[in-house]
């Protein structure tokens, strides 16, 4: 596959945090605006070159790069730790340098749990939000998820160190994506891609951590609106039960399973990921 170009590259420069960012413009049958946030350990534009070809209801995308993640980094280009509200605030200065006030919006990941998060601050902002497999969407049972996340700090330990870093990409796979096949290409390709900035990735799951410990999630929940969520099929059940439950509560979320995809969704199916973000929102403008 060809590398997407985008039609502007750059950086904002904040006090706390540089910020890499990549805008695609396209023709596209609506002129609206469309915001990707990527997942832990992979950046923006591997995450969402393959899905951006295929999307036809945005004219302009944005496509940040997030803390811990890819080109963004501290003035220092130190790994500190930071806060998934601090990515909230990177994105909000990013926005309003771009001077976008109305925009849409999808996160995977580690980027969707701050997507719900920048929905809550932004609630007049956003109009349709799409959430793959984001975190703090993992299940009904809060304690287990704490616990899962719990244990992703022993993976932070290991990415620290280099000669633990293979054991510390395992401890983290095994937890986010249990079903993947541990003996496929993808899998080395993965392990590749995450090992670009192992500190940043431990960075990245200590503040996931920190969120889950911290943000009542029932009221992240009920800040959200017109939702489509997607869960890859060989994920764990319980990620699909729980967004299907709040698709069968409430008439503005929708919960897609994604057929052959575990974690890994946007890299093993944008195709049909990007059809169907353009199908909802041809409903939702409908509606």
């Amino acid at each position: 596959m060809a590398i997407l170009t985008p039609d502007v590259e750059g950086y904002l420069n904040l006090p706390q945090q540089i910020v890499h960012y990549r805008i695609y413009r396209k023709t596209a049958s609506r002129e609206r605006r469309l915001l990707l946030l990527h997942g832990g350990g992979v950046d923006g534009a591997i995450t969402w070159e393959a899905i951006i070809p295929h999307l036809q209801n945005w004219s302009e995308i944005l496509v940040p790069d997030l803390r811990g993640v890819g080109k963004t980094h501290f003035p220092d280009r130190i790994e500190h730790p930071f806060s998934t509200l601090d990515v909230v605030s990177d994105l909000q200065l990013l926005l309003k340098a771009q001077a976008w006030d109305q925009y849409d919006l999808a996160g995977y990941s580690y980027g969707g749990l701050v997507a719900m998060q920048l929905k809550a601050e932004c609630p007049d902002k956003i109009a349709k939000t799409y959430l793959l497999e984001p975190g703090l969407l993992s299940g009904a049972d809060e304690k287990l998820l704490l616990d899962h996340r719990e244990a992703l700090l022993q993976a932070t330990q290991k990415l620290r160190i280099d000669e633990e870093l293979e054991h510390g990409l395992r401890i983290f796979l095994d937890i986010v994506s249990p079903k993947r096949n541990q003996n496929s290409r993808n899998e080395e390709i993965v392990r590749a891609r995450l090992s670009h900035r192992p500190k940043g990735l431990a960075c990245v799951l200590e503040a996931v951590t920190q969120a889950a410990r911290s943000v009542d999630r029932s009221k992240l929940i009920a800040a959200q609106s017109h939702v489509s969520s997607f869960v890859g099929a060989r994920s764990n059940g319980e990620i699909h039960d729980f967004c299907q439950e709040l698709a069968n509560q409430r008439q503005d979320w929708d919960c897609h399973l994604i057929e052959g995809a575990d974690h890994a969704l946007p890299f093993q199916k944008p195709e049909r990921i990007a059809q169907l973000m353009d199908k909802d929102m041809g409903r939702y403008l409908t509606r």
